[in-house]
């Protein structure tokens, strides 16, 4: 189930709302749960099973490294662990017990196919055919996997350290993992940002008034500007032969589609968590806008980013022991960041080229090797790059990305077919939806900012944007979610 789907908008969602403020507030908990849980399970119910079984490991991982399974820990409160103190032989192995399950489940389901299909290569290319994998197995992946996994390993680690008190309630813990307005794509919430509001949160009309605002900004991002500029990334990708500005055109289309895409259903999400009485972090801050990489992600994908720092770099030494190891770790944690989005060469590539380029930047100072340009030079300068590795994430394998690549510097000889792909993809409508994504991009506020304080010019927009992102969704069937994948 979608969030820009007619089941989700008109059946689902208004249930839903109606049945959890209905129900009495002992009861919201469970209420919410059990409708994250009809929420994933809609596709394949087997896909909600394998969330309940990470939910219960790191659960029963939290209670052991806190003592809570002897019966007087629960006739009191229980603190979190010390931080940075020693720790036993028990805790520490549930902790253990906890990353590898986690790590085991992920890499099982996501990356299972994309090692066989590689192990089957080098057997082959090694003249020893006779040891491939022959396996008539193929690993379905389960949606938003990569997001609940993170969350829920965050959680073992944070009560590790002592960062976070480990939920004694199993209901408030299965309610954080699953809860449906962000558990397919993000943002990636961590139990120290919602254990209060698990426990003690709001429901007024402001809230749910910013959050209806929010909802519709997000589902207009998807609608208006995502799909109609993913309706031309595609037709260029997809396409036998293109010239040099159809190629720039598909590329800059595809980077519009991902933004518009992704932040439309972070929006979305955020607005969703107002209505039932959540804040979740901000996890887009106008990327695009930057002028190096190393702001660009600071503004993209925040809670990945931060999450990767946290429980990545950080651990790893960060930036404490020297210059080589610092570069060292900026590559490990960027190749494993292309992994985490796909399994294939080419994330693998997307992630190295934004690891060289941080590394490069690094030895020009915090501001970039670019400090010196214009701020607009700067800005347009991280755009462009940002956009030749969307290439790669977005190309079905190298060759295509290669060819690609190719097309936007004029190296792929003459294309017959170009002039066709250009009456393709320059129709009023996607020319007037690319241009609205550029405005849109780099000089409307951010949902966040508009919506901070309503007024009724801006409630009237947001009806206005609801009301045609559903007549265009009702008469349009290209649809899909980018980062569901993921």
């Amino acid at each position: 189930m979608v969030f820009s789907s007619h089941i989700f908008l008109f059946y689902f969602l208004p249930a839903g709302l109606l049945l959890y403020y209905l129900c009495p507030r002992r009861l919201k908990q469970a209420v919410l749960t059990i409708l994250s849980y009809i929420f994933y399970g809609w596709a394949n119910p087997l896909f909600a099973l394998l969330m309940l079984a990470t939910t219960l490991i790191d659960y029963i991982a939290g209670l052991a490294m806190t003592g809570q399974f002897r019966l007087s820990a629960w006739r009191r409160a229980v603190p979190p662990l010390p931080p940075g103190g020693a720790r036993s032989a028990g805790q520490k192995a549930a902790l253990i017990c906890s990353v590898a399950a986690n790590l085991a489940i992920l890499g099982f389901f996501k990356y299972f196919n994309f090692a066989a299909e590689n192990y089957n290569w080098f057997v082959t290319a090694a003249g020893i055919s006779g040891l491939r994998l022959d396996s008539v197995m193929r690993v379905v992946l389960p949606l938003g996997i990569s997001f609940y996994t993170f969350q829920s390993m965050s959680y073992a680690i944070d009560v590790y350290r002592g960062r976070a008190a480990a939920a004694r309630n199993f209901a408030d813990y299965a309610c954080f993992v699953s809860m449906f307005p962000q558990l397919v794509a993000g943002p990636i919430i961590r139990f120290t940002e919602v254990a209060g509001q698990l426990k003690n949160r709001s429901h007024t009309f402001e809230k749910f008034a910013r959050g209806t605002a929010f909802f519709a900004m997000g589902l207009a991002k998807k609608i208006l500007l995502a799909n109609p500029c993913g309706q031309v990334a595609d037709a260029v990708f997809d396409a036998g032969s293109r010239g040099v500005a159809e190629a720039w055109a598909g590329a800059v289309a595809y980077s519009m589609q991902i933004y518009f895409d992704f932040s439309g259903y972070s929006d979305m999400a955020i607005g969703l968590g107002l209505m039932l009485g959540f804040v979740f972090p901000k996890n887009f801050d106008s990327p695009y806008l930057s002028r190096s990489i190393t702001e660009f992600w600071r503004r993209w994908h925040i809670s990945l980013s931060t999450w990767l720092k946290d429980y990545l770099y950080i651990p790893l030494g960060g930036n404490r022991k020297g210059a080589g190891r610092t570069y060292a770790n900026i590559a490990i944690v960027m190749l494993l960041g292309g992994l985490w989005h796909g399994a294939a060469w080419t994330f693998l590539i997307w992630g190295a080229m934004h690891g060289a380029l941080l590394m490069l930047e690094r030895t020009g100072g915090k501001k970039g090797f670019w400090s010196r340009l214009p701020a607009p030079a700067a800005t347009a300068c991280t755009f462009v790059f940002v956009s030749l590795t969307w290439v790669f994430f977005r190309s079905p394998d190298l060759i295509s990305a290669m060819q690609y690549l190719g097309n936007m510097f004029g190296l792929g000889g003459e294309q017959q077919g170009s002039a066709l792909l250009g009456g393709i993809i320059l129709r009023p409508y996607y020319l007037a939806s690319l241009g609205a994504a550029c405005c849109v991009t780099w000089l409307a506020p951010q949902t966040w900012d508009f919506t901070r304080t309503l007024t009724a010019p801006k409630a009237a927009l947001a009806g206005l944007l609801v009301l045609i992102s559903e007549a265009i969704l009702s008469i349009q069937g290209y649809n899909p979610f980018i980062y569901f994948i993921f």
